[in-house]
């Protein structure tokens, strides 16, 4: 078994224009400050990495690691959760997704998927420079509005949305298979992949492809009400990296998993800080060393109701407190018996 790696935590959720989040050296210093090991890093920021560069020029990954180690940090992961969402866009939602892509691809689906799986190849060759062997992204989603059957689909609409996502995917999970490093979908609504299911059609449609892996974030499932301790009993093997993010569901008389078009803090089912939802991180990181997960535990902060930096600095220790330090001993060791075959044979009365 493996020590869980942490505390980490992803930087999406706080970069901004205000110190200490406005450049690589302040938040480094600011997440270090708080006990963070490592940040799992967005890539559509240039003050914080030029993905395009660090794809092509070892030289600028390995500056940039030794800026962030001078801190005592480590990149957990890149992150392209939004370049990956353009991977595959529905038309219903083409102007509120161009606002994740360059203005010059806006009003042009077929350059901005262009533009996104070249940023996916980019992120496979710039995880390589950096000596990273897993990356965070999302699935993008051709399906979503047609998740409830009503109006009824038409037969074989689904099988058809998931052979188009495979189709695009492949080129891109085949450039992460040259460069090593394992494609981490993070199973999340508004996705094609949004549970085990879709996971599993997914992977049918890229043939298993051994890179398609997984980003393991209990709080999607709690709001969907799915068993996110049996999930790492099903999934383990393809678990390659962890959000510790939190979440609770209370269901009323008046709105369940559907939410009834609430704000954030209104809906039954809602994110909240590590350690001030429901989920049991517990058994979470009891299972994942079990299964010897080798990555890291990244913090996640969203919360519709505590402050980011609050979050983060509680997180930090909520985490490091999780982390079991996994034994290399049996707790029967002291009464073993050695190891002869002989004497196993006279026990069995052979």
């Amino acid at each position: 078994m493996t020590t869980i790696k942490g505390p980490a935590v992803f930087l999406a959720q706080f970069i901004s224009d205000e110190a200490p989040f406005n450049s690589l050296d302040n938040i480094c210093k600011w997440a270090a400050g708080l006990g963070f090991k490592g940040i799992q890093m967005p890539t559509l920021d240039t003050r914080f990495i030029d993905l395009q560069k660090a794809a092509e020029s070892k030289t600028y990954a390995d500056e940039l690691k030794g800026t962030i180690a001078s801190y005592g940090l480590e990149i957990t992961e890149l992150s392209t959760h939004l370049q990956g969402q353009l991977v595959a866009v529905h038309p219903a939602y083409d102007d509120l997704f161009d606002a994740f892509a360059p203005k010059e691809v806006h009003k042009n689906p077929k350059a901005r998927t262009e533009w996104a799986v070249q940023q996916m190849k980019y992120a496979a060759k710039a995880s390589q420079n950096l000596g990273l062997n897993a990356h965070a992204t999302f699935s993008g989603s051709l399906l979503w509005q047609y998740f409830h059957p009503w109006p009824q689909r038409p037969q074989g609409l689904v099988e058809e949305g998931f052979a188009e996502l495979a189709k695009r995917w492949m080129p891109i999970l085949n450039e992460f298979d040259q460069c090593g490093v394992d494609v981490c979908y993070e199973i999340h609504p508004g996705e094609d992949l949004f549970d085990g299911e879709t996971y599993e059609m997914f992977l049918s449609a890229v043939n298993n492809h051994p890179r398609a892996c997984l980003l393991y974030d209990p709080s999607h499932f709690v709001l969907q009400q799915l068993d996110y301790i049996q999930y790492i009993d099903f999934y383990h093997e393809r678990i390659k990296a962890f959000h510790v993010k939190d979440a609770e569901f209370n269901p009323t008389g008046k709105q369940g998993t559907f939410g009834g078009y609430q704000s954030w803090a209104n809906r039954a089912g809602r994110y909240r800080s590590p350690g001030d939802g429901q989920v049991d991180f517990k058994t979470i990181f009891s299972k994942l060393a079990q299964y010897d997960f080798k990555g890291w535990a990244v913090m996640e902060w969203e919360c519709c109701i505590k402050n980011q930096q609050d979050g983060a600095r509680e997180g930090s220790e909520f985490i490091k407190n999780h982390i079991i330090k996994v034994t290399d001993k049996a707790f029967d060791d002291f009464a073993a018996s050695g190891s002869d075959s002989d004497f196993n044979r006279k026990i069995l009365g052979l």
